[in-house]
């Protein structure tokens, strides 16, 4: 197979009711993981990595590896760019074959915002690469402590609109009291700024921190436009802790065989999120 626009997945979505899970990957073991899952249930998923995962494997050695992975499945899916933090890298990213990427310039002024979500578009578009613009921060919440390390502000529905329309984005991620990591205590979902987001923007909307979402809230957030929802932070999290359980209990010491039984971990999470988002059996709609 070959890894599609994200936008065409994300129309398909919004068209029917349902969201894309985009999923952190960081290795060949972690995309196959997420693809073979994905062919189990017939699911559309987006592979994503940004600079938190770059540090292992630069943009054109992940790439390549995705493309060799996926070669061996056969279901729709995108290689996306997560939180790209400078242009050059959105550049790197384009020409290693990245079919969806996303610049955050969200706690940058407005105009720079845009006119550098602008320039992405004008790069990526000719290539056929969706691009993702995020308006209004989406705050981060620290792992271990369950204390916030930013300061999340939420989307202002007209700059959005003024934002989506200047851009030309083809997706749209934004604040709506969602956070980046693993909340301690419930998150509390603005629904009625969702609802009012959906009215003004014509893009597919996207929701990022989506490990620890109640899957009520998640079903409700899909049905007022939310067409893709990242999770990072769960399969993270259980990797870590198999390693640290069976490395703990000297049990697995040979570190191939340890990391194996980590990655095999991840599979239930992904199933659960393919269900949670509606994806599953949308391969072929």
């Amino acid at each position: 197979m070959k890894f599609l626009p994200a936008s065409e997945l994300l129309r398909d979505a919004a068209a029917n009711g349902y969201a894309v899970p985009s999923f952190c990957v960081w290795n060949a073991e972690t995309m196959d993981t997420v693809l073979r899952v994905a062919g189990d249930c017939g699911a559309p998923v987006i592979l994503m990595n940004g600079p938190g995962e770059f540090g292992l494997l630069a943009p054109a050695k992940m790439a390549a590896i995705a493309r060799t992975v996926a070669a061996g499945y056969d279901v729709p899916a995108a290689l996306h760019l997560d939180h790209g933090d400078s242009l050059s890298l959105v550049e790197e990213c384009l020409a290693a074959g990245y079919t969806s990427v996303m610049l955050d310039f969200s706690t940058r002024p407005f105009a720079e915002n845009v006119a550098a979500l602008r320039r992405v578009v004008e790069l990526a578009r000719p290539k056929g690469v969706s691009v993702e613009g995020e308006i209004g921060a989406v705050g981060a919440i620290d792992e271990i402590t369950g204390e916030g390390k930013s300061v999340s502000s939420l989307t202002d529905p007209e700059e959005a609109k003024a934002y989506a329309e200047e851009t030309g984005v083809d997706m749209l991620a934004v604040a709506i009291g969602n956070a980046h990591g693993n909340y301690p205590t419930r998150p509390h979902l603005d629904f009625d700024l969702l609802a009012t987001l959906q009215e003004v923007i014509e893009v597919p909307l996207v929701l990022h921190g989506g490990s620890g979402t109640p899957e009520e809230d998640l079903q409700r957030a899909v049905s007022l436009g939310i067409a893709k929802i990242n999770v990072a932070s769960e399969l993270v999290r259980v990797v870590r802790e198999r390693l640290l359980e069976r490395w703990g209990a000297r049990e697995l010491l040979w570190t191939p065989q340890a990391l194996a039984d980590a990655t095999d971990a991840m599979a239930p999470i992904v199933e659960e999120w393919i269900r949670r988002t509606g994806a599953a059996g949308k391969a072929d709609v």
